[in-house]
């Protein structure tokens, strides 16, 4: 029996990953690094006095993210459930280190990253990970409540609620909020809750956060510069030097690119128009360079790779290995759709940075983890 279980093992371990899948992987973060160079070289210039800092950061994150994808891509996903309840403890409360002096690091009046020595990091991307492991475990130990309200949707979405509100009151992050929410909505309708409660209750609580975060701005001055995003989505010209100067600096960028785009490196924008156009504004610049052909290649990109996930997903063996699949993949699409949205003032501005290209040394590392477990996921489509 324990020769026939090495077996199983072996073969899962070793076993033939999803191929188009990496190499999606590879080309989009090829590409990210590319678009990090020609973008961030004025940034860097003016604020460090070396066009390649950015550059040199990511490529180094970049390698780390390439050799933990390995490694996980050879770890049995299944192995993950077993820490699933820990998992969700070390998400909530290390969101909290922020807050922590000495260790906690404000940039631009938010509070959001600490101070690792060699770099910042930001908790809420580990968090992201860490709650998709979290539910991926819990509704498959909790499949058989999943079609009545208080099993499918109130509890999941009580459990989502102390995250939430650590993002809102202390870090001030919604973006990621906004990320949590689509995954973990997309997780439990995969899982079996039921559509009709996300229709009725879901979007009564939604439309309950949206007054509460108004009231928190004009009460608590908590969050305020929301508002100013919506006015100056719903008119970016009605303050072109203020709220607006950043989308409309990203639509002229955009404008700008035409068909085939005006070359690489040869962006305008990014020459201390558009601000840290290396970070959520990075398309605007690939826009501009790379043109519709450009952006038309990178979104088929990344809809290969949500074909490819989905793939994954459908195919695992068990329900656990599929919801960490979609979860993944989720994680991967909302935060594309949304970055997309913004920069083409297709709904308000939020710091959403785009998978693979926006500059970020911890969130590359961990994004790239993150799809080495999506890899070994797709390993064990083969039978065991």
């Amino acid at each position: 029996m324990d020769k026939i279980k090495q077996v199983k093992k072996t073969k899962f371990i070793n076993g033939q990953f999803d191929f188009i899948l990496l190499m999606v992987v590879l080309l989009l973060l090829a590409l990210g690094i590319i678009m990090v160079l020609s973008a961030s070289a004025p940034s860097a210039l003016s604020e460090t006095g070396n066009s390649y800092t950015y550059f040199n950061k990511q490529c180094l994150f970049a390698i780390g993210g390439i050799i933990l994808m390995i490694i996980l891509s050879k770890v049995d996903y299944r192995i993950y459930k077993r820490f699933y309840k820990l998992s969700y403890i070390i998400s909530v409360a290390s969101l909290l280190l922020v807050v922590i002096p000495g260790l906690g690091i404000s940039v631009n009046g938010a509070t959001r990253w600490i101070n690792l020595g060699f770099t910042q990091f930001q908790p809420s991307e580990l968090t992201k990970i860490g709650l998709i492991v979290f539910y991926a475990g819990y509704l498959t130990d909790h499949k058989r409540e999943l079609n009545t309200l208080k099993g499918g949707f109130i509890k999941p979405v009580l459990l989502l609620l102390p995250a939430i509100v650590i993002l809102v009151l202390v870090q001030d992050h919604l973006s990621v909020c906004i990320v949590l929410v689509g995954i973990i909505a997309t997780m439990m309708l995969m899982a079996g809750s039921r559509v009709r409660d996300f229709l009725s209750i879901g979007l009564s609580l939604g439309g309950l956060g949206v007054v509460g975060l108004i009231a928190l701005a004009k009460v608590a001055n908590i969050g305020k510069f929301r508002l100013a995003r919506i006015t100056t989505f719903l008119d970016p010209w009605s303050d072109p030097t203020g709220a607006g100067w950043q989308v409309i600096q990203s639509l002229y960028a955009i404008g700008s690119g035409g068909l085939f785009g005006v070359g690489l490196g040869e962006s305008k924008q990014k020459y201390l128009y558009i601000p840290e156009p290396h970070n959520d504004f990075i398309f605007s610049i690939l826009a501009e360079e790379l043109g519709f052909i450009g952006c038309t290649v990178v979104v088929i990109l990344f809809a290969i790779f949500i074909w490819r996930g989905v793939i994954a997903a459908m195919k695992a063996p068990d329900m656990f290995g599929s919801l960490i699949a979609m979860g993944i993949v989720s994680l991967v699409g909302v935060q594309v759709v949304i970055n997309i949205a913004v920069v083409t003032s297709s709904m308000p501005a939020t710091g959403m940075p785009l998978p693979f290209f926006s500059c970020g040394g911890t969130a590359l590392t961990i994004l790239l983890a993150a799809v080495g477990v999506l890899l070994n996921i797709s390993r064990s489509n083969s039978k065991l």
